[in-house]
This record gives C-alpha cells, structure tokens and sequence, in this order.
C-alpha cells in the first residue's frame, strides 16, 4: 500500500435480507458479489468497517432521532433515509480515512450529516436513481440544502453513464465531483457451461422496482406453448397477478440460485420501466456473462456506456412496447444467430465490464479522494 493510499474505509450499506446473507456468507461465495467489491478492497490491505456489523436493530436513540429527522425533511418537501444505522456508526465512520456509501438510501443521511459537521470524514456517493428522488423536492430552499449537501461529497459516482450527465447539470458548480462507474460482473462465477442445456424457454430476473414484469406476463399469457420463468423480491411478486400455467414465479433467491435460473434460460428478457438509473445493469451483465442471448428495454441507463448494440450482443426493444417485447422475444428463440449473440455478449464483458476493472476503477476513485487536498485534508476529531 502506497503512502497516501486509504488504510480504513467504512461502507455504508442497505439494510435488506440478502445484504444481511453476503455479510454472513464466506469469501468466495456467489453471496459476496452482492457487497460492491468489499472483498477484493481488503485484499488490497484496507481494513472495512460498514453500517450494519450490528446484529439487532440500532439503538433506541439512533432510531428515534431517525424517525424525527425524517419526519422533518419529508416535512419541508425534502427526501429522507436511513439515518439511524448511519448515526449508530458514526464513531466507525469517523475513525476511517474514507466513506463509500453504496445506495442512496444511506447515501442522503450521510451528505446530510456532513454538511451538519457530523460525518467528517471524506464520503464517495455512489448514485443509484438519485435523480429520481431529487425531483421530489419541494421549493428553491430545500434543492439548495440538497445541492449543498452533495457538493460537499468528495466524489459521486453514477452506475448509468445518463445518471451522471443528469447529475452534473443539477449540481452546476460541484459537477466535476460526478463519475461515470460502469458496473462489472464476476466472469469466473458467471460463466457459460456448454455441458447444460437450457430447458426453460425465457427468464426474467430482478429485484429492481422498475422492473416491467407485467410486460412479460402479457407475453407469457399469449404464448402458452413457451416456458416462462420470473425471479424477483417477494414485495414486487405480491403485485403480479392473472398469472398464466406458463409462467412460474419465485422469490428472493439467493445468488447461486439466481445464476442458475438465468443459466437454465433460452432467452433472458428484462423489460425495464424508464428511467436514469436501471437498464436491469447487474442482471444484464451477468448473464451476457453467461454467454446468454439478453432481451432488454433501451432504457436511458444503457442506452450508453456499456457498448451494447442491438443485434450484436444483445437485442434492445423501447420500454413498456409490449409487442416489440414479444416480436423480438420470439425471434430470438427461433432465430438462428441466438447462440452467436450470446458468445458476443460474453465478449463484451470480458473486453470492457470484468469484476476487477470494476474494483480496481473504484480503488482508483478511493485512493484519488484521500490523496486531494480537498477530500482528505479534514482534520480527524
């Protein structure tokens, strides 16, 4: 480790069952994609520490303090999220040389208590569907608060190359703090097994909010002579209904298993809603990782920035088109340049989106925010 580089480095997660699971789970397990590279920073010699080493709920205090807070920013027109993990570890964040906040849901709290004098240390933001949530603010007082507050981020970094975009032209004078990370994927876990053949004829995976699943539904209710499968969070399955004897539904999967569902796939379709965050990046990546022929919404997210082209290493159809979904779903299973597509997208990971450019950019990002004066000059108290 070179002088200057990050020694200790706190990470802000969301709380969630399978973040919970990949803390629990040992190194090396599928379970551990789940934690941002967490494993191959330490392997680098960082010492981590995160928000939810607790086994219970946060205290008492820290819980009604973040009750309070919320109540006051939602209040005000403002956007809130979980303060009381964040409180309960302040001594931890404030005692690292470096913050990665990996979801907003943490994210806000910590710009938030920065900008109170609270978090003093340097945090690296990392945006997923951050623009989204500021469009909810309410009156010029509370945008600038906001603004304020993320300005003071050493760092923002953006998944989806028309998230960052969007987030530069909202901060005006702080834009050079915003990056553009594009995502990676493990490509020895995920990896295609010629030995196995498919038997389900289209799968569908995500947790993802904006997902499209009753696109896929449709599709699935139109062709009973197909084989259609969806993985998805328990929550987003309970607002599915009139499903077909076609279609099977399953529910919070852990990793392993949800590899193998997109490995029993002919077609992996994600219908994503629009937006600037999601193009369903992880999934996507995973399973042209795979080397499996990928079905998915152009939506803004990957529209650019993971150089995909429609009929090359994927097949990209416009959000919420249902006929265009079914049309190219079909010609995908009965085309004949469907394995040709999957061996290209596996191409297109291994060139440009691996784990370790994935991991090795964010240390990069790290170790830039310790190094400038700017990020990492704040006294430690």
């Amino acid at each position: 480790m070179s002088p200057g580089e990050p020694k200790k480095l706190f990470v802000a997660l969301r709380e969630a069952p399978e973040r919970r699971r990949a803390l629990a789970a040992e190194s090396g397990a599928a379970e551990r994609y789940r934690l941002y590279g967490i494993d191959q920073l330490v392997s680098r010699g960082l010492e981590v520490r995160h928000n939810l080493e607790r086994a219970g709920q946060p205290p008492l205090w820290a819980r009604a303090t973040d009750a309070a807070v919320n109540r006051t920013l939602y209040g005000i027109g403002g956007y809130g999220g979980d303060f009381a993990s964040i409180l309960a570890s302040l001594r931890l964040a404030n005692g690292a040389d470096v913050v990665l906040s990996t979801v907003d849901t943490v994210g806000i709290p910590l710009v938030l208590l920065g900008r109170a004098g609270l978090v003093r240390r340097p945090v690296v933001y990392t945006s997923i569907g951050l623009p989204e949530r500021l469009l909810q603010l309410r009156g010029k007082r509370v945008q600038q608060l906001y603004r304020s507050a993320l300005s003071g981020a050493a760092a923002i970094l953006a998944y989806s190359e028309h998230e960052a975009e969007w987030l530069r032209d909202w901060l005006g004078a702080a834009a050079s703090r915003v990056r553009f990370l594009p995502f990676g994927v493990d490509l020895e876990a995920f990896s295609p097994d010629p030995s196995v053949a498919p038997t389900t004829d289209v799968v569908s995976v995500g947790a993802d909010p904006r997902r499209d699943f009753e696109l896929l539904v449709e599709v699935a209710a139109r062709h009973p002579e197909l084989s259609f499968r969806i993985v998805a969070s328990a929550e987003r399955a309970r607002t599915l209904s009139a499903l077909p004897s076609n279609l099977e539904v399953e529910t919070d999967l852990p990793l392993d298993q949800a590899r193998a569902r997109l490995a029993d796939a002919r077609v992996v379709a994600l219908p994503v809603r629009d937006n600037s965050y999601s193009g369903a990046t992880t999934v996507l990546l995973q399973a042209m990782a795979l080397g499996k022929p990928v079905v998915v919404s152009r939506t803004a997210a990957i529209a650019s920035g993971y150089e995909l082209e429609d009929g090359v290493n994927c097949r990209l159809v416009e959000p919420g088109d249902a006929a265009a979904l079914e049309r190219v779903i079909l010609e995908t299973l009965t085309g004949a340049d469907a394995a040709a597509l999957g061996t290209r997208a596996r191409q297109t990971v291994e060139r440009s989106f691996s784990w370790e450019r994935y991991t090795d950019t964010l240390w990069e990002v790290l170790s830039g925010v310790t190094r400038s004066p700017s990020g990492g000059s704040r006294s430690r108290t």
